[in-house]
């Protein structure tokens, strides 16, 4: 993990000066046309500014009109303000018949008729929004012109205070109060404010889920069965294949590794609208290896998650072990020269092109594979400009200013009060892979995947979106926001990045019409005028199931993480109760494969009453069968896990039955037949007086 000062001389400069009265140009300029700066302009334009973005692409909305579809929510009561006007306005879009011209609406499970907003869109219909709703208040932006990143000539100062940037073009923004809307951090950086990159150690902000993490692989994305690292098969000597590396810090460490990027893809299966997947020019075959040989292990799971969204098209993400994340190739991309970053980005886009060609057409791929992956194909009607592929690669962490506040692991899960709320988060602390390492058994593993509720929303500061006293006074962060690495796997989501830009925008305004630094704005001012154009500050949620101790469970237990497992491979601590750290289960693939068996070793012998705890949901299924294995036989239970279960709302009983002592008996749960994801935890044998 690295900190940094842009340049020195700014820390000789100590003077902080309120915005000018005087100064020419416009009221607030904002750097970067991502949602969270489109959100920024309209609120600016609102409150009766002079407002201007700056957008280095030809495109207005970032990942939001690049392909991000598929809205990773959260709890949607805590998204307000503009952030909920969009979604609405999406839902007004579809409401109209005309809207839909490759599908019917109900065909699409996402489209709720009774709903207010709707949380999965087109890319061309959200840019279209962005760009309506910006004509609409005569916000002006432009397009294609970047920041000029030279130290000391880019950014002009006066003191610490921004005066104006430039452009690589030549051209000049002058204004009163900045904001860096880019998921880079460039303007920020470049006028000497503090920032993080990389991944601190769980020590700096008393976290447990920071630094290196190999002990936090819970979820489904990672290898499944033993691959060999090696260029020839258990040959150390021949070296390592492509994008592994030889080893890592201790888990919990502090390093310089990034979550992994990748393009979010809208592919469709609409034949007349479907364009086939080419081998890109530098197709190199190397770069798949650990995909052909995870599919030779036995690990036959689909590497794509497609997420539909209308007219027959998809959000299309990475899933499992190799996929879409370009794992690895990106630690240098926050820092990199403008040519340094365009060859990274051609790296990624030959690499994920090569990935699709070799899903759709590789003789080393399952034909079932092949087959599937060639039903789909890029949408024809989206991102027309750049040959179909996404304008906005999916960064999803680089740059991370380091303010008045830092967001951390505790804010997420409200393990202190967070100060000063300008917008609340909710989705999981959500980490991608970061790298590929050796394990001590000579196989390939990734290492980085972190997904972990927070149990409910939470507060995000304003201190978090301003720069720490005495740096830059008029200069406001609302995507690169003051958090460590974990927390910004939670906040990152383009739903919060529209509310923290119109909160962003109500304090720039409000530091205009004061004439103080943006650090000085008063909060309570803040809060009236964002209650008032309807964000959500505070959120209170009704008390959260969560982990239950397995040491203050009576009788023996027996967790999932005890059971013999035939797949089962996805964890989760998503949804509660739970014993112990989270539960498993069979991620709705390869029904009748999956299989968990629970032994317990019974002290005595006797009667047992057996009682199974699982987390209900909608998504559960309602018919998984279980089987006793007992002294006197077997029986064959089904269990409805939609259904909450009738003991303490955790657990189920299955009834009571003879054991011999010893690991004579058995529980078997597995997912044939059944219509819905498999859950599996604990079981609890509590003895049983005659």
């Amino acid at each position: 993990m690295k900190w940094s000062h842009a340049f020195s001389t700014c820390a000789l400069l100590a003077t902080l000066l309120p915005p000018s009265a005087t100064a020419a140009g416009h009221d607030v300029v904002i750097y970067g046309g991502t949602a969270s700066g489109a959100a920024a302009a309209i609120q600016a334009a609102r409150m009766g500014k002079s407002v201007i973005i700056i957008e280095p692409s030809r495109h207005i909305g970032g990942l939001t009109s690049g392909g991000l579809g598929w809205t990773d929510s959260g709890n949607k009561a805590v998204i307000g303000g503009i952030s909920r006007e969009f979604y609405q306005r999406v839902k007004q879009h579809y409401d109209a018949p005309a809207a839909w011209t490759h599908q019917k609406p109900e065909q699409n499970k996402q489209y709720r008729p009774k709903d207010d907003a709707m949380w999965t869109f087109e890319p061309k219909v959200a840019e279209t929004i962005l760009r309506t709703m910006l004509a609409e208040h005569k916000v002006e932006y432009v397009l294609g012109e970047r920041l000029d990143r030279t130290p000391r000539k880019g950014v002009q100062l006066e003191g610490k205070r921004i005066v104006s940037f430039r452009t690589e073009s030549g051209k000049t923004y002058t204004g009163k109060v900045f904001i860096d809307a880019t998921y880079e951090g460039d303007l920020l950086a470049t006028a000497g404010v503090t920032y993080a990159t990389g991944r601190e150690s769980n020590s700096q902000y008393d976290e447990t889920m920071n630094g290196v993490a190999r002990k936090w692989q819970r979820h489904s994305h990672y290898f499944y069965k033993p691959v060999d690292p090696y260029i020839k098969p258990g040959d150390p000597s021949s070296g390592l294949i492509f994008g592994i590396e030889k080893s890592l810090p201790a888990d919990g460490e502090a390093d310089h590794r990034l979550q992994a990027y990748c393009y979010r893809m809208c592919l469709t299966n609409v034949p007349e609208n479907r364009v086939p997947f080419e081998k890109p020019t530098g197709y190199d075959e190397s770069r798949y290896e650990l995909l052909f040989r995870g599919f030779e292990s036995g690990d036959h799971r689909f590497p794509l998650s497609i997420g539909p969204v209308p007219n027959g098209k998809s959000d299309t993400n990475n899933n499992g072990a190799f996929s879409t994340d370009y794992i690895g190739q990106n630690f240098r991309y926050p820092e990199a020269s403008y040519a340094e970053r365009e060859a990274i980005l051609k790296d990624h886009l030959t690499y994920q092109q090569g990935l699709m060609w070799s899903l759709a057409n590789h003789p080393r791929v399952p034909e079932a594979i092949r087959k599937r992956t060639q039903e789909w194909g890029h949408a024809k009607d989206e991102f027309v400009d750049t040959n179909h592929w996404s304008h906005q690669i999916y960064v999803r962490e680089a740059r991370r200013m380091v303010g008045g506040y830092v967001q951390t692991e505790r804010d997420c899960r409200r393990l202190r009060d967070t100060p000063k709320s300008v917008g609340m988060g909710s989705y999981n602390m959500d980490s991608h892979n970061c790298t590929r390492y050796v394990t001590p058994e000579g196989h390939v593993q990734n290492e980085g995947d972190v997904q972990e509720s927070p149990g409910g929303p939470y507060r995000i500061s304003y201190d978090a979106i301003v720069p720490k006293p005495g740096e830059c006074p008029n200069l406001l962060v609302p995507v690169c926001v003051s958090s460590s690495h974990i927390a910004y796997g939670s906040i990152r989501m383009e739903p919060v990045f529209m509310i923290l830009g119109q909160s962003a925008a109500t304090a720039a305004a409000l530091a205009i019409d004061a004439g103080v630094a943006v650090q000085d704005v008063k909060y309570d001012t803040l809060r009236d005028r964002l209650l008032k154009d309807k964000q959500v500050l505070e959120y209170a949620a009704p008390p959260k199931l969560g982990a239950i101790d397995i040491q203050k469970l009576k009788g023996i237990v027996v967790d999932d993480e005890d059971a013999a497992c035939t797949g089962f491979h996805a964890r989760s601590s998503a949804m509660g109760p739970y014993v112990g750290r989270g539960y498993r289960h069979d991620a709705a693939e390869n029904r009748g494969q999956q299989k968990a068996t629970y032994t317990p070793n019974l002290p005595t012998a006797g009667k047992y009453e057996i009682r199974l705890c699982y987390s209900p949901n909608g998504n559960r299924a309602s018919n998984v069968p279980v089987t006793v294995i007992h002294a006197d036989g077997e029986d064959k239970i089904t269990v409805n896990q939609r259904k909450v279960p009738p003991i303490d709302k955790t657990w189920l009983s299955l009834g009571t039955y003879r054991f011999e002592s010893g690991k004579k008996g058995a529980v078997v749960i597995s997912n044939t037949g059944v219509n819905g994801h498999v859950i599996i935890d604990a079981l609890q044998f509590i003895p049983v007086q005659d």
